[in-house]
């Protein structure tokens, strides 16, 4: 498997990643993170409804791009073409592109709702590809007033924001090239707007009873996978970090011991590296990558995958011949 680089100080961390990789900490934008996850939230509705259904709710995910969150092409309910909306995080816009060249934007500004950007964006939605009818019930989290009527969260800090989508993009990087070899399924880096998290699944291709029978586990984990991603923390934990499990997983597998020696098995029920031990490491990108190459070669150990599967990852054989 790759190898890690060791540690070095914080303080020279701090001075060489300060904006490649910034810190996260999640109870120092709360608020904003609200704000930006809820209209992340939009735009994975539009999904659900416009694209066509896939196993385990893949059709629902959005993209990081380098914008911000993004939706894949969608049809237009007019049959004009496609489209597509993205959650610019350069220039703070939720932004509406048709594929015969029209666009529409709508601000993401201190002190705008998330009521007022949901009627205005479904609003320029329905100008450029025609109507289209969401759930807006907010999902995966303590509040349920709808999207369209939220003027709770209006909190919008662009600062914050910007550090986020940095350190989300590093992350990004770092599962794209862990997923790269492997020659089984698997997805590519999903933006889950629910868990407001950065994920990739492999699977064995053989299925799995879910552990239980709401709608989005009997959907999105239904199969053998091993998942690993990325999240900027939240309320029940409050630092970003990487974060990897299996499904399902055997007796004992709390009791794997992963490289490197930060990772940890957490109370959420997954294996964390926290986003500040990656941050001063030398080499952030490559100490990140260990860990979950290390959960990946200990958990198809443990969950006894097919030792193509496995092999695979190291380039047996390679993906490119």
């Amino acid at each position: 498997m790759r190898r890690f680089v060791a540690s070095r100080s914080e303080e020279d961390a701090m001075t060489s990643d300060r904006t490649a990789w910034p810190a996260v900490d999640h109870t120092s934008w709360a608020a904003t993170c609200d704000t930006l996850h809820m209209h992340a939230q939009v735009l994975g509705k539009l999904c659900v409804e416009l694209a066509p259904p896939e196993p385990q709710l893949g059709h629902a995910a959005l993209r990081l791009t380098a914008r911000g969150w993004e939706t894949r092409p969608l049809r237009a309910p007019n049959g004009s073409g496609a489209f597509s909306v993205v959650l610019d995080l350069h220039v703070h816009e939720a932004q509406v592109h048709h594929s015969d060249g029209r666009t529409a934007a709508v601000p993401l500004t201190p002190h705008r709702s998330v009521g007022t950007v949901t009627t205005e964006l479904l609003a320029a939605v329905a100008s450029l590809a025609g109507p289209v009818t969401i759930d807006t019930t907010p999902q995966e989290v303590a509040w349920s007033t709808p999207l369209d009527r939220d003027d709770d969260h209006a909190t919008y800090d662009t600062a914050p924001v910007e550090a986020y989508f940095a350190a989300a993009t590093q992350a990004a990087l770092v599962l794209a090239e862990f997923r790269a070899p492997f020659r089984g399924r698997s997805t590519p880096v999903n933006a889950w707007w629910g868990s407001f998290d950065l994920a990739v699944s492999l699977f064995t291709g053989l299925p799995a009873d879910p552990p239980s029978n709401d709608f989005i586990m009997r959907n999105a984990m239904d199969a053998q996978e091993i998942a690993v991603g990325w999240w900027p923390g939240d309320a029940k934990y409050g630092k970003a970090a990487f974060y990897a499990y299996a499904h399902p997983a055997p007796d004992g597998f709390d009791q794997l011991r992963l490289a490197p020696p930060e990772a940890r098995w957490s109370d959420l029920g997954e294996y964390l590296l926290d986003w500040d031990d990656v941050r001063k490491a030398d080499d952030p990108h490559a100490y990140a990558l260990s860990f979950l190459d290390s959960v990946f070669e200990h958990a198809c150990h443990a969950c006894e995958w097919d030792p193509k599967l496995v092999g695979s990852m190291d380039g047996d054989p390679g993906p490119i011949r």
